[in-house]
């Protein structure tokens, strides 16, 4: 059975630079964000846009069986991937078919999956990092950062496995109507940079990654939090998915209040869905 947990989060105004300044919105408006597991999240923005991002759900392991029917997704308006790897593009191919939803992932991996016929030219939202766009209208705003990763896609033909171009890894930048910001990591080491994204974004919820291995780990995670990022809220996520990903939210915890951090912590099942606003 899946939990629905509505919280109010209080928080200043984002202090931004003035071609990033956000319209004037209700002040209750929020953000509905919905984890299925590693990386895969849905976002209803306050104006009723739904964004996807990373759609690993049929396959995933930890996604709930009631939430592997990609159909109960129902309308969606745009889906984010970040980097080519099959735990991220997950259901990219089959949920742009069946939505129509526009698809935006690094100019490389655009071509690849235009290439291989896994979503249409018209779908394809083919951008790079640092440049903000506004693909699903003018009131969000979604950035490209720096992820450090790796990407590739992998893709059969024949029975033969190949390997294809999948750009350069990123994460987003989500900037909804009232202002209220998300980052996704999608896979990442910590990087000094990090710093960038708090000074000209200052995001109110981080979406971090903790697993390990292959990403940051806790350890890592807090450090990225505590000097760099500086969110709000931090939501752990890509952890416990596979073997490898041993990197827990209570480690995530310890490390951050041996840090003497008050960041907010938001544990999330898979299968929770939340609400999130200023």
């Amino acid at each position: 059975m899946k939990r629905f947990v509505t919280t109010t989060l209080a928080g200043a105004l984002i202090a931004g630079f003035a071609w990033a300044a956000a319209p004037a919105a209700d002040a209750h408006a929020s953000a509905d964000v919905k984890w299925y597991g590693q990386a895969a999240f849905r976002i209803k923005t306050p104006g009723g846009k739904v964004i996807v991002i990373d759609p690993f759900i049929t396959k995933n392991p930890k996604t709930p069986a009631d939430d592997k029917d990609l159909a109960k997704l129902g309308k969606v308006d745009l889906i984010l991937v970040t980097h080519g790897h099959g735990d991220h593009i997950g259901d990219t191919a089959a949920l742009a078919k069946m939505t129509g939803a526009k698809v935006g992932v690094n100019a490389d991996m655009g071509h690849t999956m235009r290439i291989l016929g896994m979503v249409p030219k018209e779908q394809l939202v083919r951008f790079n990092k640092s440049g903000p766009i506004n693909p699903i209208g003018p009131e969000i705003t979604i950035t490209m950062t720096h992820a450090e990763h790796s990407s590739e896609i992998v893709s059969k033909k024949d029975g033969v496995e190949a390997i294809y171009p999948g750009g350069e890894p990123a994460g987003y930048i989500i900037k909804l109507e009232d202002g209220y910001t998300i980052y996704h990591s999608g896979d990442t080491g910590v990087f000094k940079d990090m710093e960038l994204i708090h000074d000209l974004y200052k995001p109110d919820l981080a979406l971090i990654c903790i697993g390990g291995w292959f990403t940051m780990d806790p350890r890592h995670a807090a450090y990225a939090v505590n000097k760099f990022l500086k969110p709000k809220t931090v939501m752990p996520m890509h952890y416990g998915t596979f073997g490898l990903l041993k990197g827990t939210p209570d480690q995530l915890k310890t490390h951050l209040s041996g840090m003497g951090d008050t960041t907010e912590i938001v544990v999330m099942q898979p299968g929770d869905e939340k609400t999130f606003g200023k």
